[in-house]
């Protein structure tokens, strides 16, 4: 069975993640998913970065030792994910004993030879970001990356020899052209950071103690740059004598998703401390999208935030799912409002899907008391119908093959409304009213229960509950992803599966919150 190594960032642990973070997770279990539906073995690792001065401070803040302030962030976060049901294999923290003294050894073997080395360092600090800047690297003084204020900072630093692998990694990504994705990424990095040349990179810090210290020279905290980036490895037993026969077997990673912010960290530092490390890089780093609250980046400053589980008890968690896995593109940010996820519920989940499960199984309880068979009594019309089913999954293959999700699930829904219209050119209701074209309405609407058991079995990565409770329904446990004419339907009795929504009665609900 061939392996697949899929990861998220790990979401640091300062505050509950709101639902921009929260995508991240769900495009990683859709495809995780996906994968495992089509026959992988799948390591799927999620987790929390749960150190650094900035988390120091908020506990501080809080009255609480850093320790007990991670322990609370961290179960809120796996809370969220859990919410979204979302079926990672290992949960991660950077707290964890294993991986702390990993870190250590990394850092050991680094310095032995020669990787990192200790200097001097001053420059202009961004505590949120947790990153130094250049004076030319400020835009009108402020941090590049949140456009907060920094101040000078001068401090001895454990540095990583980034220059010394800059042209070893601009040649492996020229010639893995699918290494960092989108092209608009790849093309970014080449162009702002590996061209102009690298400078070294501060991988220690004196000014705070919530962190890994380094092993030879305890004043030091080792960065996040080598403490969080290397959870990737730590985590499924990579040690520094090469670690274990899990590791051995999934490592490489597959697929890096993290989002678009922080795509220099994983495709420039994190590649360069594996290739001095003598490990193979991962196979693609995926740099997606932003989802943006009506236009703007969701932060508490602009009062804009809105969280998952909020959206969940007013929504459902399948239409979350669906609405951000559709609605972000591959390449492009995309925008969440209420009144767009409920124009998308009713157009899309109630109307297309909802519609044609609960009209179809009706008419199967009511023409023939739920139990449908194949009767063969085809005609030219249901070709068309049966050709889209079985070339779902192949059309759904080549969309997630290049990280197209949103269109993945346009392929689903492209057959279940060619499902509904099918319908309307065979009016099974007219069918049932002339006995002698019984065999013909029982082949309809055999047809458009394979239809729908095939889209149900698709669209599991994507609403994993909707699919089931779409099967439990037809009362099946076929399969199979491919249209199949000797299958026997016990249909139970229909429940609506996504119900339209009075937009305006639930928005007038929403602001008496």
């Amino acid at each position: 069975m061939e392996k697949y190594y899929i990861s998220t960032a790990i979401a640091y642990a300062s505050g509950k993640p709101h639902i921009g973070n929260t995508y991240e997770i769900v495009l990683a279990d859709a495809i995780a998913r996906y994968k495992r539906n089509r026959g992988f073995d799948v390591y799927f690792q999620t987790g929390t970065d749960e150190h650094g001065e900035k988390i120091e401070g908020k506990a501080k803040e809080a009255s609480l030792t850093p320790q007990e302030f991670v322990d609370d962030k961290a179960r809120e976060i796996k809370r969220i994910w859990d919410v979204m049901n979302t079926s990672y294999d290992a949960f991660v923290r950077t707290t964890d004993s294993h991986h702390k003294e990993v870190v250590q050894h990394i850092f050991q073997k680094l310095f032995d030879q020669g990787d990192i080395y200790l200097d001097k360092y001053e420059g202009w600090y961004c505590t949120p970001c947790e990153s130094f800047w250049t004076e030319t690297q400020l835009l009108d003084g402020k941090c590049p990356d949140c456009g907060r204020e920094v101040s000078k900072r001068s401090e001895e630093a454990y540095f990583f020899k980034l220059s010394k692998y800059q042209d070893k990694l601009l040649d492996y990504i020229n010639s893995h052209p699918d290494f960092i994705q989108p092209e608009s990424r790849k093309n970014e990095m080449i162009n702002n950071f590996l061209k102009p040349g690298l400078q070294d990179l501060c991988v220690s810090r004196t000014t705070f103690d919530w962190g890994i210290r380094v092993p030879f020279n305890d004043k030091h905290i080792i960065y996040v740059w080598i403490d969080a980036l290397s959870n990737y490895i730590t985590f499924p037993g990579y040690d520094v004598n090469g670690g274990n026969e899990h590791f051995k077997k999934y490592w490489p990673a597959d697929l890096h998703l993290i989002g678009k912010d922080i795509i220099r960290f994983h495709t420039i530092y994190w590649p360069i401390e594996l290739m001095a490390l003598g490990l193979e890089l991962p196979k693609k780093v995926f740099g997606h999208p932003w989802l943006l609250q009506g236009g703007d980046k969701m932060s508490k400053s602009k009062g804009n935030i809105m969280y998952a589980d909020d959206l969940v008890d007013l929504f459902g968690v399948d239409a979350i799912r669906y609405y951000v896995l559709h609605e972000i593109p591959f390449a492009n940010d995309g925008t969440i409002t209420y009144e767009l996820i409920m124009e998308r519920i009713n157009s899309d989940l109630a109307n297309v899907l909802g519609n044609l499960v609960n009209r179809t199984i009706s008419m199967a309880k009511k023409y023939f008391d739920g139990r449908i068979t194949f009767t063969s009594d085809s005609q030219e019309i249901d070709n068309d119908l049966i050709k889209s089913v079985n070339d779902l999954p192949i059309n759904v293959d080549t969309k997630m093959d290049k990280l197209e999700i949103g269109n993945a699930i346009d392929e689903i829904f492209n057959v279940l409304r060619k499902s509904n219209k099918y319908i309307d050119d065979t009016m099974p209701w007219s069918l049932a009213k002339d006995d002698s074209m019984k065999s013909r309405l029982e082949t309809v609407l055999y047809n458009l229960l394979e239809a729908i058991r095939v889209c149900a079995i698709e669209i599991e990565p994507f609403l994993p509950d909707t699919s089931k409770e779409i099967l439990r329904q037809l009362g099946t446990d076929v399969l199979d992803n491919k249209y199949c004419d000797n299958n026997t339907y016990e249909v139970s009795e229909p429940v609506p599966i996504f119900l339209r929504i009075d937009i305006q009665k639930k928005l007038e609900e929403i602001s008496n919150k």
